[in-house]
């Protein structure tokens, strides 16, 4: 539902009073920054960003966890910090915390899963060669039904695309393979690029909607993005959902199985992977089912869960603008307590996202110490549920506290850079609408250069909290660090976030280190706060390109389609 803020949210506004005007930047000179925010652009302070980040990464959160201890802990030491800085309550006239209701589904070790195949029998070994739970919500699931390949799923009418071609796979389990056919071409989905028709989420999505009673999904690293240990840590553990509406169909299994153990079953079945692979890539494909059938009885602890967005504002000082928003979000969670590795269990999140989280509230302080408050209001968010499916911001796009079609835009920071300072920042999303020309405005102001999303097979801009305002149609990105470095030879960025990826990513060694180099941290609060002021004050707010997937969803009373 879409409700007006309250208007004892948004306090009596300021005089306004005119402050651009200029004098260079020291940083680019030649360039004006506002005179007004000027000030307050130098005064980023890294020790205040440190503090924060090493105290929400401590071992006390317990890793953030959503639905654990460690998670209530951050969200209320969030809320204490928005107060701390006069902000307003931002989730309702007085509360800082918006309710976030989800179901805790967690798969107990006693689940049984096997997999007949040519005539043989496989009982694969859980978190080694599977993972997975029934979407039901129900604490015992039973499933008997055979499996049918469907390539990648996919049905996109404006790409010619069809996986299923009117095959019947009601009461079938659907064997997928993740991301998008494979091409050269950006024309077709987006070439190297992920497209949402690629995710992992897309997927169930898609064998929901075709009626099937499961979907299992073949791992590989390159087409995941990531490896095994990932969906093993992401999936080892209780995972929140929404509740299920009327009418729902949900999966009796939602699986992955690594690439090892879909070899061993597929040949088994008298297939070859490389030959399947190869023809899901071709527009002809048509589903094949397979000499294959799935036995489960999944056991699991169901229980309702709470967790909160936590929202703080800073009304706007023009009575016209006041009542639209420019939107900061970060999520605080993170994995919490999970399978050890090395003997630790803790998934501390200090780079996810416990730097974007303390960049969130340097912003935040920054903005409190403007003259005035820029003419929109300034709501930050810091997101719940993030790492489980994006759950908080998908909450709040479906009941936002400013209506959709009244929010300017929404900037994301998530895994931001805590090991120097890069030469270039990647604004994932920018490019659909006219944020891009801002962020170019902002690169000459503060002296940085704008690169392409350079690792675009991710998928990036579909894993964090600003897609969800983006398919509401919100004009949205993710502040997000490049490739290169300041004074770093060339190639060090892309050798430390592969390092990063394959050995810290979604681990326990995610950890803080007193080593960490703050300073690329401290150029994104610039960054944001720059490009937060200028959308703030601007009086037309950024547009989507015409023709942009989500720009239909750009209107009063929108909400983000199913």
């Amino acid at each position: 539902m879409n409700v007006r803020p309250p208007m004892a949210l948004l306090a009596a506004p300021l005089a306004v009073i005119v402050l651009f005007g200029g004098r260079a930047t020291a940083e680019a000179p030649g360039f004006s920054a506002p005179v007004g925010i000027q000030p307050v652009l130098d005064q980023v302070d890294q020790d205040r960003m440190r503090a924060d980040l090493k105290f929400l990464s401590d071992d006390l959160f317990e890793g953030r966890g959503t639905g654990q201890r460690g998670g209530e802990l951050a969200a209320r030491y969030l809320e204490t910090r928005f107060r701390l800085l006069g902000l307003k309550p931002g989730a309702s006239p007085t509360s800082w915390l918006q309710e976030v209701p989800l179901v805790g589904v967690e798969s107990l070790p006693d689940s049984r899963l096997e997999i007949e195949a040519g005539g043989k029998r496989f009982v694969p070994e859980r978190l080694v060669d599977y993972v997975g739970c029934s979407e039901t919500q129900k604490e015992t699931s039973d499933l008997d039904a055979p499996v049918i390949f469907v390539g990648y799923g996919i049905v996109a009418p404006e790409q010619r695309w069809d996986d299923f071609k009117e095959t019947d796979v009601r009461g079938k389990v659907l064997l997928m393979l993740v991301n998008d056919p494979p091409s050269e071409d950006p024309s077709f989905f987006g070439g190297k690029a992920l497209t949402y028709y690629g995710r992992w989420t897309y997927k169930y999505e898609s064998a929901a909607r075709a009626g099937a009673a499961g979907a299992i999904l073949i791992h590989t690293d390159a087409s995941a993005g990531y490896g095994w240990n990932v969906v093993k840590n992401s999936w080892g553990r209780e995972r929140p959902y929404p509740a299920l509406e009327p009418g729902a169909h949900p999966l009796g299994l939602a699986s992955w199985i690594s690439e090892r153990f879909a070899r061993q079953i597929l040949t088994a079945s008298g297939q070859d992977f490389e030959t399947l692979r190869e023809a899901a890539g071709r527009r002809d494909f048509r589903p094949r089912p397979l000499t294959m059938k799935v036995k489960a009885n999944l056991r699991q602890k169901v229980r309702p869960i709470t967790t909160w967005n936590v929202l703080g504002l800073l009304p706007g000082s023009d009575p016209k603008l006041l009542p639209e928003a420019v939107v900061f979000t970060a999520h605080y969670d993170h994995l919490g307590v999970g399978p050890a590795e090395n003997g630790d269990a803790i998934y501390n999140g200090a780079a996810d996202n416990a730097s974007g989280v303390s960049a969130l509230l340097e912003t935040a302080r920054l903005f409190t110490a403007l003259p005035r408050a820029p003419r929109r209001s300034i709501l930050f968010m810091a997101c719940a549920a993030e790492e489980s499916g994006l759950r908080g911001s998908e909450y709040y796009a479906k009941h936002p506290v400013v209506p959709l079609d009244r929010t300017a835009a929404a900037l994301n920071m998530d895994g931001l850079a805590v090991d120097g300072a890069p030469r270039d920042y990647t604004f994932l999303g920018a490019e659909r609408s006219s944020l891009k020309d801002l962020v170019r405005d902002a690169s000459r102001v503060l002296d940085f250069d704008v690169i392409p999303d350079p690792h675009p097979d991710q998928g990036s801009f579909f894993r964090s909290d600003q897609f969800n305002f983006a398919r509401a149609g919100v004009p949205a990105m993710s502040i997000d660090p490049g490739v290169n470095y300041k004074g770093k030879p060339a190639g060090w960025g892309e050798t430390a976030w592969k390092e990063y990826e394959q050995k810290r990513y979604h681990r326990p060694t995610d950890a803080y280190d007193e080593g960490f180099d703050l300073s690329g941290m401290r150029d994104t609060v610039r960054i944001a706060l720059y490009l937060g002021w200028r959308i703030a004050e601007t009086e037309t707010p950024p547009t989507l390109n015409p023709g942009d997937e989500f720009a239909p969803s750009r209107k009063p009373g929108s909400v983000p389609p199913r």
